[in-house]
């Protein structure tokens, strides 16, 4: 089974079997078409493909998991490919059309037939020996004579002019019959303008016009889809970076409303705090005020009941500071004054 099926035994030693992947494989044939099967046996034969195709390795690649992977890849080098044909296919169109536009230029006379050249020869003695008359009937005042004479004269120089001129005309045929001839945009065909309708179909559904029609609609089917995932991609961007701007604004506006709450609770806090403060004060001046009220309270009623002793000691005093014994130790103390 498989490709290696028909080798020999000693074919087979040294054979490996291949995949789709395997450079050896056409891309181009896996993906859509080779282009050198659209131009067989035509002008614009391309030989053989260099690459393998297979419809089984097709048949693998279109079944694939790594399918969808590998289509845009080898889609890209077939459109590489192909714009590369359809330049020089174009160069060609251009020679061509520029070909159908020129003026052609006039060929050089053909050398005139003996026939014709005797022809002429009479003609031009005939002219001459007229000519001659002419003068001499001018000179001897017959001047309708003379008229008479170069009217012949012309006469003949009009045939002469007939007989040199008969090559040119032919010219002018070919130039008109070569002006018939059209240019097909899409293969760079010649063709025979407002040719039998059989001879035109029998081009439109030629080798060489089907191949460079699916060329070309391949190439502008990848521009088309390339355009599009372009478009696409930058559409995913813009939604991106709005998505991006909506979560900052968002993110702003929570963390605007968080500082706003916690400077609500912070003042709040700070109310208590200055409350708890001012409550803890009143309590300390309530006990201060408590504690002096006590302490005068029992100091008087010491006082009052004879249990400060600082009423004794100033008892005391006021009894050791009385006037006797004061004056007692200054009479004992004092010199005798005399009157």
């Amino acid at each position: 089974m498989g490709t290696a099926r028909n080798l020999t035994e000693e074919e087979k030693k040294g054979y490996r079997e291949l995949r789709w992947d395997d450079k050896e494989v056409c891309a181009f044939y896996m993906v859509r078409f080779c282009p050198h099967d659209l131009f067989v046996n035509t002008r614009s034969d391309l030989g053989q493909c260099p690459r393998v195709h297979d419809p089984k390795l097709k048949e693998s690649f279109e079944k694939s998991s790594r399918h969808d992977a590998y289509v845009p890849k080898f889609e890209a080098e077939l459109a590489k490919f192909c714009e590369k044909l359809v330049m020089d296919l174009d160069r060609r169109v251009r020679r061509g059309r520029e070909r159908l536009a020129q003026e052609v230029e006039p060929a050089p006379p053909a050398p005139l037939s003996a026939e014709k050249s005797e022809q002429l020869s009479v003609l031009e003695e005939k002219i001459k020996n007229l000519l001659e008359q002419v003068e001499s009937l001018g000179e001897a005042g017959k001047v309708d004579e003379a008229e008479a004479l170069m009217r012949k004269v012309e006469a003949l120089n009009a045939e002469m002019t007939v007989l040199t001129q008969q090559p040119q005309n032919d010219k002018v045929l070919m130039l008109a019959q070569e002006k018939k001839m059209a240019l097909c945009e899409v293969c760079g065909s010649f063709l025979v303008a407002n040719d039998a309708a059989e001879r035109t179909q029998s081009h439109v559904t030629g080798k060489q016009h089907i191949g460079y029609g699916m060329v070309r609609d391949f190439i502008s089917e990848f521009k088309e889809a390339k355009e599009k995932a372009r478009e696409e991609e930058k559409l995913a961007r813009e939604k991106e970076a709005e998505e991006r701007r909506k979560q900052k604004k968002e993110y702003q506006s929570r963390r605007s409303r968080s500082d706003s709450g916690d400077r609500d609770k912070y003042r709040d806090r700070d109310k208590d705090s200055d409350r708890y403060q001012d409550r803890d004060l009143d309590r300390e001046r309530s006990r201060e005020w408590r504690g002096r009220g006590s302490r005068d309270g029992e100091r008087e009623w010491r006082y009052k009941n004879g249990r400060d002793g600082g009423r004794d000691r100033h008892h005391n005093r006021s009894r050791s500071r009385s006037p006797g014994r004061h004056s007692h130790r200054r009479s004992s103390r004092s010199p005798v004054r005399r009157y």
